[in-house]
């Protein structure tokens, strides 16, 4: 499956993009405000894109890889909707991380927006969530941006200050994607 948007390309991840995976969730700079911290074994990676295979697999929707459509075979990021547990909650998720090389061009606004715009239109929800640490003030602005808004916290890192819950609705959508 493949989407675009204005500047970006949104397909399927595979087991091609495992490299970009690794390079991209093992850099500290894109692990910043990540509690678990960055990968550090390629086995990892492996992992994670299993786990967003198998996700695929099951519900036909899942993380995508974002290139630019400037440059199709470069993988810039990994982001998407899929079901993630908050707490003992089981909830459509926004997430999303992006190489140093792409940050402070709004792509994760506007992926962030043909993502809910998929969830929505596509796949029909009612909400969908994101969490973030609440020191990551880029991260809350995408968010903001894209619609969301902060509705909650939640207790998941221990000894640390609560991560923030943001939640938007269809009514709150402004992008299309093709």
């Amino acid at each position: 499956m493949q989407r675009t948007t204005e500047r970006l390309i949104l397909r399927t991840p595979t087991v091609d993009d495992l490299g970009s995976l690794f390079a991209i969730y093992s850099d500290p700079a894109t692990n910043q405000f990540n509690p678990s911290g960055p990968l550090t074994r390629i086995e990892q990676a492996q992992s994670v894109l299993k786990g967003w295979l198998a996700h695929w697999q099951s519900t036909g929707y899942g993380q995508w890889a974002i290139a630019t459509r400037e440059r199709p075979d470069q993988v810039i990021g990994f982001g998407g909707i899929d079901a993630r547990r908050y707490g003992d909650v089981l909830r459509l998720n926004l997430g999303y991380r992006f190489g140093v090389q792409a940050w402070g061009q709004g792509y994760a606004t506007e992926l962030s927006r043909a993502a809910l715009d998929f969830a929505f239109v596509e796949l029909q929800v009612a909400e969908v969530f994101a969490v973030v640490r609440p020191q990551h003030h880029a991260s809350i602005r995408v968010l903001e941006k894209s619609g969301m808004q902060r509705i909650d916290t939640l207790s998941d890192v221990p000894g640390q200050a609560p991560s923030l819950v943001f939640r938007s609705r269809p009514d709150e959508v402004t992008q299309k994607v093709t």
